[in-house]
């Protein structure tokens, strides 16, 4: 079975830093995207960054671009996210998600139906 694993949340003062891991097992790490998404109490699933593992290319939300950076270690089946200038509406569960998606990536590849396997969430508070 694929399996994701994700970790690295906690409590973080305003301003802060965290990175997030995902190790994703068992799925074909070269040919497919991996995202992260957070989902704050009462909101919709959002859509944060997907980095397409076969040639690094990625995507971010408006609501993170130039704070959060996506990135991988292929051999090590594990994508991060760099969280910066954490503030405290990025309180939520993130959670990282593996799917097989299609063209255009740009288009689709904010949108959870989009992908067939996600992890356990891991939970990021901000205090202001």
């Amino acid at each position: 079975d694929v399996q994701l694993q994700a970790s690295g949340g906690g409590m973080v003062k305003s301003g802060g830093s965290l990175r997030l891991s995902c190790v994703v097992s068992a799925f074909t790490f070269g040919t497919s995207g991996i995202a992260w998404f957070r989902q704050a109490p009462g909101k919709e699933r959002e859509g944060l960054a997907c980095i397409r593992t076969s040639d690094g290319a990625t995507w971010y939300g408006d609501s993170v671009k130039e704070r959060f950076t996506i990135s991988s270690e292929n051999d090590k089946n594990t994508v991060y996210l760099e969280m910066n200038s954490l503030k405290s509406e990025d309180t939520a569960v993130y959670y990282c998600a593996a799917g097989e998606l299609i063209l255009p990536w740009a288009s689709v590849w904010s949108a959870p139906n989009e992908y067939d396997y996600w992890g356990q969430g891991t939970q990021v508070t901000v205090s202001s």
